[in-house]
């Protein structure tokens, strides 16, 4: 079974940047597309960002022009570049394997504990 561990969250003030790393076990990373999701208290789970196994990316309506998702197979890791930060990104943020189509809430993987991103001044 693959694990994912997220890092890299934080407390920031709004207009802050954070750059959340997602690191994958196993050697399956390279054939799935990849989903970074966020879920903040009392909320559902929302996926955000999405990058495929050709490197297209895709962004909820919410975060385009401030998230960059990128991938990087040979290290099995996921990056999420968060810019200009806003008070209404402030959730657990985590990544894991799309199922079915390279924008999809169904997942492969169990989910790792996720990392923290609070956003206050």
């Amino acid at each position: 079974q693959v694990q994912l561990v997220e890092s890299g969250g934080g407390l920031v003030q709004p207009g802050g940047s954070l750059r959340l790393s997602c690191a994958a076990s196993g050697n399956m990373f390279s054939i799935y597309p990849m989903g970074w999701y966020r879920q903040a208290p009392g909320k559902q789970r929302e996926l955000v960002a999405a990058i495929d196994t050709g490197g297209r990316t895709n962004y909820a309506d919410s975060v385009k022009g401030r998230f960059t998702i990128s991938r990087d197979n040979a290290k099995t890791t996921v990056t999420l570049q968060i810019n200009n930060l806003e008070h209404e990104d402030t959730a657990v943020y985590y990544c894991n394997a799309m199922r079915g189509s390279s924008w999809s809430y169904l997942v492969h993987w169990s989910w790792g504990q996720g990392t923290q991103v609070t956003v206050s001044s």
